[in-house]
């Protein structure tokens, strides 16, 4: 008779631990931004390979890689832009200048790792110049961003005379850079881990959030904001530019026509798949990695299904605004906000 009673009670007890153990997993996939854009990674990863066997082959992750490194590289850069409330589209016109700034400097004489260094040097100039016109001449980086797109679009047609060029480098320095799929993944994987690194346990980070979510607060606490912004936008142009020299060696060509809206618009939409507000104050790098896999995974799988590339284009367009509204009413329900 005790037997029975104690197992009942021990029934009663796991029935009643199913469900908090339910409430406190959804809880953490909706507190943490990067759980829940995982887990819908891996439900993605599951469903493709029920569709076609070869989508986890190790080929075709390869090719996913490689596709997604590029992106990630400038996704990390532009949350830090996003998060202080501010944004650069002249991110993938800095993609394509920079390796031409790279090439023009090895063809002078300079050493391929000197030459990329300086070729980086570049592309951070041009965020600063993002950076002190937006802040300094009170600009909207809507509008600054944008007129710089086109005039780096200029530039880079002018001095390659709109033709491509071949990087010059050994096969260890290309290997290094992108050259193969490991090489891509470590440079994305690592930067994005610096970056959040700094974004959560650096003053630098921690008063980019503050600076996004609340201006006037960050202002009065005696932040430097215009500083902070325009460290912001040079680390961003920067990442831009580090992940157009890096696809350079991946493809073999430096081609002044890459890059430009397409890849800037993919390097936002992992910032906002990933739950960045583009309100500025909230997002993570990790969710940003997460997001540009989870658009890598979706066209790849497009791709090998045959799929029409217009429809990926739909699919993607609806993604951001969904994860858009998700992202707002989430924000407000972790922060107790009604409005």
């Amino acid at each position: 008779m005790t037997t029975r009673l104690s197992n009942e009670s021990q029934t009663e007890r796991a029935a009643s631990a199913r469900p908090a153990l339910r409430q406190r997993l959804s809880q953490f996939l909706l507190k943490r931004r990067e759980a829940s854009i995982f887990a819908a990674g891996c439900m993605l990863v599951i469903y493709f390979q029920i569709m076609s066997s070869v989508f986890i082959s190790q080929d075709n992750i390869s090719t996913l890689v490689q596709y997604a490194t590029a992106t990630v590289v400038m996704a990390a850069g532009q949350v830090m832009v996003l998060i202080c409330g501010e944004l650069d589209l002249s991110v993938g016109m800095v993609y394509a200048l920079t390796p031409f700034l790279m090439y023009f400097a090895h063809q002078a004489g300079v050493p391929i790792p000197g030459a990329i260094v300086l070729a980086l040097l570049g592309a951070g100039l041009v965020g600063l110049i993002n950076g002190l016109i937006t802040t300094l001449l009170k600009l909207p980086s809507f509008v600054t961003t944008l007129g710089m797109f086109f005039l780096i679009n200029g530039f880079t047609l002018t001095i390659s005379g709109g033709f491509p060029v071949r990087p010059e480098a050994g096969d260890t320095v290309t290997a290094v850079m992108g050259g193969s799929a490991l090489a891509g993944f470590c440079w994305a994987v690592g930067l994005a881990i610096i970056l959040q690194f700094v974004l959560t346990r650096t003053r630098w980070g921690l008063h980019t959030i503050a600076v996004g979510g609340n201006l006037s607060g960050a202002t009065e606490a005696g932040i430097k904001v215009n500083r902070i912004k325009v460290r912001n936008f040079i680390l961003c142009s920067m990442f831009a530019g580090f992940a157009g020299v890096l696809d350079a060696f991946r493809i073999g060509s430096i081609d002044p026509l890459s890059g430009g809206s397409e890849i800037m618009f993919m390097a936002i939409a992992s910032a906002v798949i990933g739950g960045t507000l583009l309100t500025g104050g909230v997002g993570t790098i990790i969710s940003a990695l997460l997001g540009a896999f989870v658009l890598a995974i979706l066209k790849d799988s497009f791709t090998i299904s045959g799929v029409s590339g217009y429809t990926f284009d739909i699919i993607l367009g609806g993604a951001i605004l969904l994860t858009m509204t998700i992202n707002v009413h989430l924000n407000r329900w972790r922060t107790g906000g009604d409005t």
